[in-house]
């Protein structure tokens, strides 16, 4: 036996290293968070090289905006996929960088702590909310963004911070959601149906998979699949009422 700092160990034991593990190493890099957002940055070149403003403006030239932006008529007549890209196209620079900053801090945040499947669950049914709530509030207006997704991981942070016994206010995140709140109700342009409904998307799909089940006893997949589904009516409930 070696006499080691934590005791007494066998020769071999004593020359092994023991490996810190973090939650981070536990579930993985944000790589689902890291992919969205280069896809998001990709859109927007694409945006500028097909006519589009770079900095803010000049969106009505660009065939990427013509072509997938969220707009009502145009989903009436068949263009569902708007649902879905018009969360990867962006207004401008400006508006690329608030929303891929804060998907970053989020992202980095949540996707280590929940895995890169609930992630991906919690950020689409999110997009697909955003997306129903524009149709309800303003349908005959053109709306691009990942705010709305955005808004759901803070609704859904919450939730699960909630869930895990930690004080939501701690992290700061409702004073980060009523301040976008704020701009939203205040500042003209700011699409108000995207955010809202996002942001209940979010939370619904978080209580979803991570409360439901402790209170029903429901394996991790069928709230994985509960979840989607509340997605897949997001979806279906946006082309009912374009």
């Amino acid at each position: 036996m070696t006499p080691t700092p934590v005791g007494m160990r066998c020769p071999e034991c004593a020359r092994q290293r023991t490996k810190v593990r973090t939650a981070r190493t536990l579930t993985g890099d944000p790589t689902l968070t890291y992919i969205i957002i280069g896809i998001c940055v990709a859109v927007q070149l694409g945006q500028s090289l097909s006519g589009g403003g770079t900095v803010s403006g000049g969106l009505g030239g660009s065939e990427l905006f013509r072509q997938g932006a969220l707009f009502g008529p145009a989903v009436a007549a068949g263009d569902w996929w708007r649902l879905i890209t018009s969360g990867f196209l962006h207004a401008g620079l400006l508006h690329l960088f608030f929303n891929m900053y804060l998907l970053y801090i989020l992202g980095t945040m949540l996707e280590p702590a929940i895995g890169r499947v609930r992630f991906g669950i919690i950020y689409f049914v999110s997009l697909l909310c955003g997306s129903f709530g524009v149709l309800v509030v303003s349908p005959n207006s053109f709306a691009v963004g990942a705010s709305g997704a955005v808004f759901g991981l803070m609704g859904a942070a919450v939730v699960i911070l909630r869930h895990r016994g930690i004080d939501p206010r701690q992290s700061g995140l409702p004073f980060l959601i009523g301040l976008n709140l704020l701009f939203t109700f205040l500042v003209p342009g700011i699409s108000i149906g995207a955010h809202l409904g996002g942001l209940i998307g979010g939370a619904l799909a978080a209580v979803l998979l991570f409360e439901v089940p402790d209170r029903v006893r429901l394996p991790r997949i069928g709230a994985d699949v509960l979840a989607g589904a509340l997605g897949v009516a997001a979806f279906v409930a946006s082309i009912a009422i374009a």
